[in-house]
């Protein structure tokens, strides 16, 4: 994080030694932040307009510019990442979220403002489409296209990792932090949102398929216990599994612009509640989510299952009645 202003950097050292938060979460905040200040200083034409919106330096925010946003400034940068950046709800949520966080920690914690202009500052109504995700067959058609790679060291790799997270509804996060002595027999613990610890109970096929890997992993890694490595021999990024998994996204025959490896996580959610009678609890706990209307999303049935509801009706089958009489002798 180059060129951060003071006051944002103790914020974020705040967030992350006080409260606890990941320093994933903490590189969100930062970002949403940051992209709030870029705009502020334009809205207040502290940059000339033609400066590149991702090169406006914010170094030279302080207090004195903090203290005159107001919940207008707030709501215009809603309307501004909404028209000009074409962010989805959950994303204007997010940076909503950071700016209630921010400016919360300026007024209550720190007192530095007398006034907390996001406190009356509303997120917008979340979407209600249902996630997208690979139905049982697309899931089998991507796992054959990783087992087509002539390389054995990146199939065994690149099949555990998909089928990871295919099976357990991991993070893309959870997944590249993975440690070898996280894994316990069938068990694998892993560090979720707000850096918070739970286990992940793996199935037959997921610890065959890291046995597999581990088989071929590097024995003179950089990164000594990182559980997946990159042809560096270091653990591999966020960004190259991200890569890895469009590559062959792609491969398959999917549209990259809409699956992704967060739709792998929506994925496996959809799999274990579709067949395997998982209760919401139950999919809350394996999902690692913080609150059950989070996973509610998750729950969404598929129209074959809404049909086959509608046919289970006891009255599905009633023959019509055309008249008294009929009704008589059905009573009979």
């Amino acid at each position: 994080m180059h060129n951060i202003p003071l006051i944002l950097e103790d914020y974020l050292n705040y967030m992350e030694t006080i409260k606890g938060t990941s320093p994933n979460t903490t590189k969100e905040y930062f970002f949403d932040l940051r992209t709030f200040f870029r705009f502020i200083k334009l809205r207040y034409k502290l940059v000339d307009s033609s400066t590149p919106f991702d090169e406006i330096d914010i170094s030279d925010v302080d207090l004195e510019l903090i203290k005159k946003i107001n919940l207008q400034d707030l709501h215009a940068f809603v309307s501004y990442i909404d028209k000009n950046r074409d962010n989805e709800n959950s994303t204007k949520s997010r940076k909503i979220s950071s700016l209630r966080s921010f400016f919360g920690y300026l007024y209550s914690k720190v007192n530095l403002i007398t006034k907390n202009p996001a406190e009356n500052l509303e997120s917008p109504k979340p979407d209600s489409r249902h996630p997208v995700y690979l139905t049982l067959e697309e899931c089998e058609i991507l796992l054959k296209t990783v087992l087509e790679n002539k390389n054995e060291f990146f199939r065994k790799r690149d099949y555990a990792i998909i089928l990871l997270f295919l099976n357990c509804g991991l993070r893309l996060s959870e997944l590249s932090s993975i440690d070898l002595n996280k894994i316990k027999k069938d068990t694998l613990t892993v560090i979720g949102k707000g850096n918070k610890e739970r286990t992940v109970y793996l199935n037959k096929a997921c610890i065959d398929a890291i046995n597999d890997y581990i088989a071929v992993r590097p024995k003179d890694a950089i990164d000594k216990n990182a559980l997946f490595l990159s042809k560096r021999k270091r653990r591999m990024s966020n960004r190259a599994i991200q890569h890895m998994i469009d590559k062959y996204l792609e491969k398959a025959g999917f549209d990259t612009s809409i699956y992704s490896t967060h739709k792998l996580r929506h994925t496996a959610a959809t799999l274990m509640y579709k067949y395997g009678n998982v209760d919401i609890r139950a999919l809350q706990q394996i999902l690692g989510h913080a609150n059950v209307s989070t996973t509610q999303i998750y729950t969404h049935i598929d129209d074959e299952r809404l049909r086959e509801a509608v046919k289970s009706n006891p009255l599905a089958n009633i023959k019509p009645i055309s008249s008294t009489k009929d009704l008589k002798s059905n009573k009979e």
